[in-house]
């Protein structure tokens, strides 16, 4: 039977074998089912805006009924959790600096006594800015909070400090982005943004392509091992990613003003660290792919989950438990804050050292998964 030229048995043949290279191609079947449902997944429940119960440090040398009234209404707001009692202000801004908190609250030891006197005094409340929407609701709560909360405190011969104006000052200290300019957060994660996606597909699409167009039985005769070859592979895009990074750097200087107060030095072991568990990720998806579109698949199922549960495009501390235990698994999200660190806060090693053997436990488990799939003969 024919309509217009097309001959329906044969279009039939056709849809029959297609469907049939759908069947044998597994991998890809795979992906275009579980990449939409990956994506359903992390944008419908790891995915928010307004993270809640943000770590807080307090130093409170005053421990009158007024200053526990502040912290308590600040925790019941559910923005703030407090995680820690420092000593001082020097441990709490230590705490602020490694990124074990989101803000230090600074409690002053006349708080009370200058505040019955009606003196207004002042409460020093600091933000780790270096995303501003990770920090920027729980601040404007503040403002809202500090209005009312001593209200039920100020009874009898207080009541006269009622009034529209709040009887103490909140001072809030927007650290390391003063501005709250998103580029100081944005350019510098794009750095480890553009490593993961180029370095995993590079270095993935080489060995595939080398498969498919039959050099790779040249390889495989000679007497390289899997580590050589490996290492071999990922060391010359080690050094494409140095290039890389170079040109962000240089960029993110001339075009956006973006803070590098830290060690370039130490920037540059981060870089060798990240780079190299990135490419040992690419090698095994070499492995794994038959050809270079496979290769694609696997590096696109690699950097979705990366970018949006790495605290790049969106707050970390907002997500979920489930999703956060996947992040940390992610060389990505220790990466940005080692390089966000480094470069707004002026890290040393001793404080991104946390970040740091992650991504190297990381890069040795994909490594070993890297070489122990690695045939040295050909199927």
């Amino acid at each position: 039977m024919r309509f217009y030229g097309i001959s329906w048995a044969r279009l039939m043949a056709i849809l029959i074998k297609e469907f049939r290279q759908i069947r044998r191609d597994r991998l890809t079947f795979a992906m275009m089912v579980g990449v939409p449902i990956m994506q359903l997944v992390l944008f419908g429940y790891a995915i928010n805006t307004d993270p809640k119960h943000l770590p807080l440090a307090v130093v409170g040398a005053d421990h009158s009924e007024f200053s526990r009234s502040f912290v308590r209404a600040l925790e019941n707001s559910q923005y703030f959790n407090v995680t820690a009692l420092a000593h001082d202000e020097a441990q709490g801004s230590r705490m602020l600096d490694t990124g074990q908190v989101q803000f230090l609250l600074v409690i002053p030891p006349d708080f009370a006594r200058r505040l019955v006197r009606g003196e207004r005094p002042a409460l020093l409340l600091a933000a780790d800015a270096t995303d501003p929407s990770a920090s920027g609701n729980a601040l404007a709560a503040v403002a809202n909070i500090s209005r009312q909360v001593l209200n039920r405190d100020l009874n009898g011969p207080l009541a006269r400090l009622r009034a529209s104006e709040p009887p103490f000052e909140v001072r809030i200290q927007r650290r390391y982005n003063p501005d709250g300019l998103v580029r100081y957060n944005i350019v510098p994660g794009l750095i480890g943004v553009i490593l993961t996606m180029t370095m995993v597909m590079m270095t993935a699409l080489a060995v595939t392509r080398e498969r498919e167009r039959g050099t790779m039985e040249n390889l495989l005769a000679t007497p390289a091992r899997p580590a050589e070859v490996m290492i071999g592979k990922i060391v010359p895009y080690i050094l494409i990613g140095y290039v890389q990074v170079l040109v962000i750097l240089v960029t993110a200087h001339l075009l956006f003003q973006v803070p590098m107060v830290g060690s370039l030095v130490l920037l540059s072991l981060a870089l060798v660290l990240f780079m190299a568990a990135n490419l040992a990720v690419g090698f095994t998806f070499s492995t794994l792919a038959r050809n270079q579109l496979q290769a694609m698949q696997l590096t696109f199922f690699f950097f979705l989950p990366s970018m949006l549960l790495s605290g790049f495009m969106f707050p970390f501390r907002g997500m979920p438990r489930w999703a956060q235990v996947i992040g940390e698994v992610l060389p990505l999200t220790h990466f940005l804050r080692a390089v966000r660190g480094i470069l707004l806060k002026g890290n040393v090693l001793a404080d991104i050292a946390p970040n740091l053997w992650p991504i190297a436990l990381f890069m040795l488990a994909a490594g070993a998964v890297a070489m122990l799939r690695y045939r040295e003969t050909l199927d």
